[in-house]
């Protein structure tokens, strides 16, 4: 393993570009002179009004949302749009974080909304949640829907219907066929099947992965690749923390 251990100066975040440079990457970046490349390998597509008639979910049976996530509350009102449903004054919103609650004031008046969140996790929701238990809620989320979410509604008895309103798609990525980073960083599965299906010869070689998250270490691992940097860790709970440590590590 210790071949592994060359300089690391380019890294590639398979993640869209943050809009501003107030983020972590481009502080890291400046700090340990890297250059780092946003490129996202997955992308959102809307499952058209058309498709989501097929599943006979009525939108007028639910008294509360949750939203796991900007994608899922992007795709709800735009649905509602595209059905022509207008979004009852009194319908109630569970974000899982405060970020996805200040988001929801791109279509509805905030204040004058019922709006709760959490941390970060549904478990997180568990106190709200219990107050509300009564509620009939909807859940709109992806294909690969975010499995913890649906498992603590299911284990705790809500009365809760998943919406497929949006799917991950593998983006293309032709153009970065002869491009070569000395650490790739992943987020998702979902990622490493869009690796693999733009390049199905991939070969690792001498590239570090970094892989946020046990899903995605599992998939790293289960595509047969070597996994360098593995976050969130004790010591470092964040992806950019965790490839400052192993930056710091090799580039002695």
């Amino acid at each position: 393993m210790e071949e592994r251990k060359k300089k690391v100066k380019s890294i590639l975040v398979t993640l869209p570009k943050p809009e501003n440079d107030k983020n972590p990457y481009t502080e890291l970046a400046k700090k340990l002179n890297l250059k780092i490349d946003f490129r996202s390998f997955i992308h959102v597509e809307g499952v058209p009004a058309k498709d989501f008639r097929k599943d006979k979910v009525n939108l007028a049976d639910f008294t509360a949302v949750i939203f796991t996530s900007r994608n899922s509350a992007d795709h709800f009102f735009r649905i509602c749009e595209e059905m022509r449903f207008e979004v009852p004054v009194d319908m109630k919103y569970f974000c899982l974080s405060e970020t996805i609650a200040l988001y929801l004031q791109k279509y509805i008046q905030y204040r004058k909304r019922k709006i709760f969140f959490g941390k970060q996790t549904a478990s997180d929701l568990a106190e709200v949640l219990k107050k509300h238990s009564g509620e009939k809620f909807l859940y709109p989320c992806s294909d690969v829907a975010a499995e913890e979410t649906q498992k603590f509604l299911l284990e705790n008895g809500y009365n809760f219907t998943p919406a497929v309103l949006f799917r991950t798609v593998c983006s293309d990525l032709s153009d970065l066929a002869d491009v070569f980073y000395d650490v790739i960083a992943f987020f998702s599965p979902s990622s490493i099947q869009s690796l693999y299906k733009n390049f199905p010869d991939f070969k690792q070689n001498n590239t570090r992965i970094a892989a946020f998250g046990a899903t995605t270490h599992k998939a790293v691992l289960e595509a047969g690749l070597i996994l360098d940097i593995p976050a969130p860790t004790p010591g470092a709970p964040s992806m950019t923390m965790a490839i400052e440590q192993y930056v710091k590590q090799v580039n002695k």
